[in-house]
């Protein structure tokens, strides 16, 4: 049996995001993927030299001299998102796979010009839409049968990191990803308040979307909370269920068949006795979950996708889809900005 050859990977822009990648790619490595973390890339040299010598890598300032001295097959593109078609489109044009960090780009223009580069170069293109890989909620995908209703909060302590997109964009961007995956509806109507706090982009927002099918979705995302939260819960007949992001954690409370025909039995027996657990006719699931590093799953998707010469888990049509959600979010957010003068009331007019 020969031993498969290894894909040479780059990973574009070594910030926060894309030194995440450069570890994750070398940790695969020796667990015996086979992948090399090949090169890394960044406009700040100190950074690609240190990052480089700490995963015996090599070190480029630029695109170009990366694809003269490189010799790579694929690469994760961790730059601002002003540069993500910039960067992925000299990539795939040098026949390159790409993984390009969420959200796949600023515009939809943007995106259709990366789905149609990635066709005509015949490349695999992915978008890093981290919490799909996330293990709770591939727990989650089995129990899915018709969801009604969301309520989906994810709240961080500000970091003056990803300041070049407002919260929508940077955070939750990543839950309207997952449940316009769940949902699997078009979008019928969008809600949206949101307000900057400590940088001139939204820090905080409250949207309210309901869809074709019925199903209605909250989200509240900030940047700004003193706590993190990062949760999902959801509504469908006879059945409710949370996912804890953060913890990789999943259960569910489901009303057995024979209360939800006479739902008045089980009223009956728990006021016989109150606060009796378990309630009558409720059952508690918590299905498996095997804890993993979202990245390391993501990374391995791409890097099988990229062997297979198939569409990836997050292709960039549905990256594209979760780019179109999160613009309607921040047009609706700037309609409430104009409606409630708070533009003015900003400016102390």
């Amino acid at each position: 049996m020969t031993t498969p050859e290894k894909t040479r990977v780059a990973v574009i822009g070594v910030g926060a995001f894309g030194r995440n990648h450069a570890r994750v790619y070398a940790e695969l490595a020796k667990q015996g993927e086979p992948v090399e973390l090949a090169a890394v890339c960044d406009a700040n040299p100190e950074r690609a030299a240190e990052l480089a010598m700490e995963f015996r890598s090599q070190a480029f300032t630029s695109l170009d001299q990366l694809l003269q001295k490189g010799n790579i097959h694929a690469a994760s593109v961790a730059v601002p998102t002003v540069h993500h078609l910039e960067v992925a489109r000299t990539l795939m044009e040098a026949g390159i796979d790409v993984l390009i960090e969420k959200p796949i780009a600023t515009s939809l223009a943007e995106a259709d010009e990366l789905i149609r580069l990635a066709k005509q170069k015949q490349r695999v293109a992915m978008v890093g839409h981290l919490e799909r890989f996330n293990p709770a909620v591939r727990a989650t995908l089995p129990l899915i049968t018709h969801p009604m209703f969301f309520e989906v909060h994810r709240l961080s302590i500000f970091t003056p990191r990803a300041l070049d997109v407002d919260v929508v964009l940077d955070l939750m961007i990543h839950d309207l990803d997952i449940v316009l995956s769940l949902v699997n509806s078009p979008v019928k109507e969008v809600r949206a308040v949101g307000l900057p706090i400590l940088s001139p982009k939204v820090d905080i927002a409250n949207v309210r979307i309901e869809f074709d099918s019925g199903c209605v979705a909250n989200f509240t995302a900030s940047r700004v909370s003193t706590e993190k939260v990062r949760k999902v819960r959801f509504f469908q007949p006879h059945q409710y269920v949370s996912i804890d992001y953060a913890k990789q954690d999943v259960f569910a409370i489901t009303v057995d068949a024979e209360v939800a025909r006479d739902p008045a039995k089980a009223i009956a027996a728990a006021a016989k006795d109150p606060g009796a657990l378990p309630i009558p006719g409720l059952s508690l699931q918590r299905p498996e979950v095997t804890a993993e590093e979202p990245l390391h799953a993501e990374l391995k998707e791409f890097l099988a996708a990229v062997r297979a010469r198939r569409t990836p888990l997050v292709s960039l049509e549905e990256g594209r889809r979760a780019l179109a959600l999160a613009l309607d979010i921040t047009s609706a957010i700037a309609d409430h900005h104009r409606r409630a003068n708070l533009d003015r009331i900003a400016l102390g007019r």
